[in-house]
């Protein structure tokens, strides 16, 4: 064979190469296509404006911020700080539930309260929840929030198993 020849086949099979290749990345980038999944739980409030309690992306959920209403009855939990934030927990629990998730998935959260001077007693109702490997977090006081209540919680959760 000559130089020529085997140029040309080489460049030819360099070309079909090179189009498979583009075909197996195609066929990737459609398999790393993502969607974006409702997640609604019975289990926990339904939501009160238009948003939803959360949103599921590939192996990442998005909580939207929880607040002391009983699912059960519709009405807003009256009693003491700890008792409010136990009930924002069970709402967030049931949302993380609902999707495949649990709190030990949880890798960011933000507390949002009416009064710093509650920090402590959130907090301490807040480690009965987050055990072991706390997610990142932010707390922050804020002027107001959704039906008066002294505390609202959100967090993103991602399974890595």
């Amino acid at each position: 064979m000559r130089f020529w020849q085997k140029l040309f086949l080489l460049s030819l099979m360099a070309l079909m190469l090179f189009i498979l290749g583009c075909e197996n990345e195609e066929n990737e980038r459609e398999e790393l296509k993502l969607t974006k999944e409702v997640i609604s739980s019975p289990n926990a409030p339904k939501a009160i404006g238009p948003y939803s309690q959360a949103i599921k992306v590939g192996n990442t959920l998005y909580c939207s911020g929880q607040i002391a209403i009983n699912p059960a009855t519709g009405e807003l939990v009256q009693g003491t700080i700890e008792e409010e934030t136990r009930q924002v927990l069970e709402n967030l629990k049931a949302v993380l539930l609902e999707a495949g998730f649990d709190f030990k998935d949880v890798v960011q959260s933000t507390v949002f309260m009416t009064d710093m001077n509650n920090y402590a007693k959130i907090n301490a109702v807040y480690a009965e929840y987050f055990t072991e490997k706390p997610p990142a977090r932010a707390a922050v006081q804020v002027a107001n929030l959704p039906k008066f209540v002294n505390v609202e919680i959100m967090c993103v959760a991602v399974k890595t198993e």
